[in-house]
């Protein structure tokens, strides 16, 4: 299972490029390189599949890695909030935690966890960790819902609740922030959205953690190869925290 008590980060993999494969290889050796917690390999840009090969290829590195060397966690995420792929994904590869967009709450367009189904196949795997989000971008909560029911309902369902803003790249707000931290209480909370170098100093000292993507990509595109040297100045930024 993961843990939360040094403010880990995860690096994000988005799975783009005409090589995506040896494109995601290369990120996820500057994350290992530059001392990041872990990574999530999501189908953003890629496939399924794309995912597949991925953790396929780390699976085998990792198997000639001496224990004390593996330091990146490994993490899986299938849009949208296909949680049961994304368990039965992470097992299958040895992964140890998945990422899912929602893990609690009613949403427009019909969408919500269907509680019964998710915690019957949480069960199987509870070696898995899951960072959930509530109230996250791109989905509305319906009319009448109660954030701290919905957080609450969350903390039942994940090891950690996942807060973000209106979108991929955009800020979370700091109030929202400290909401949720103040509502997941001693559980850990992990900033899912829009952390750069410039807030993170400040966010972190609220939340838990945080998942990390657009911000180590030149102006923000999700699209372009991840760099180094954004890398180097968010998490130089971070260690000045830990």
């Amino acid at each position: 299972m993961l843990e939360f008590n040094n403010k880990p980060i995860f690096g994000m993999i988005h799975l783009s490029g005409d090589n995506i494969i040896k494109r995601a290889i290369t990120e996820i050796d500057i994350f290992y390189e530059e001392n990041l917690d872990g990574c999530i390999i999501e189908n953003y840009h890629g496939s399924v599949l794309d995912v597949k090969e991925v953790l396929n290829l780390i699976q085998i590195v990792q198997s000639v890695i001496p224990s004390d060397k593996k330091k990146l966690k490994i993490g899986v995420n299938i849009l949208p909030n296909e949680y049961k792929s994304a368990f039965e994904i992470a097992n299958y590869y040895n992964a140890d935690f998945i990422q899912l967009d929602f893990v609690a709450g009613k949403y427009y367009n019909n969408k919500e966890i269907n509680e019964t189904d998710y915690l019957s196949i949480k069960n199987k795997y509870p070696n898995i960790s899951v960072l959930g989000g509530v109230w996250p971008k791109y989905y509305e909560p319906i009319r009448g819902s109660v954030l701290s029911d919905d957080i609450n309902d969350g903390l039942n369902r994940a090891e950690a609740i996942v807060v973000t803003g209106l979108g991929t790249g955009k800020e979370t707000p700091l109030d929202k922030i400290k909401e949720f931290k103040t509502l997941c209480g001693n559980k850990p909370l992990i900033i899912g959205a829009g952390l750069n170098s410039t807030n993170v100093k400040e966010q972190l000292s609220i939340a838990d953690g945080a998942i990390v993507g657009s911000c180590f990509k030149p102006y923000g595109r999700t699209t372009e190869p991840i760099s180094r040297e954004l890398v180097k100045e968010f998490m130089d930024e971070v260690n000045k925290i830990k």
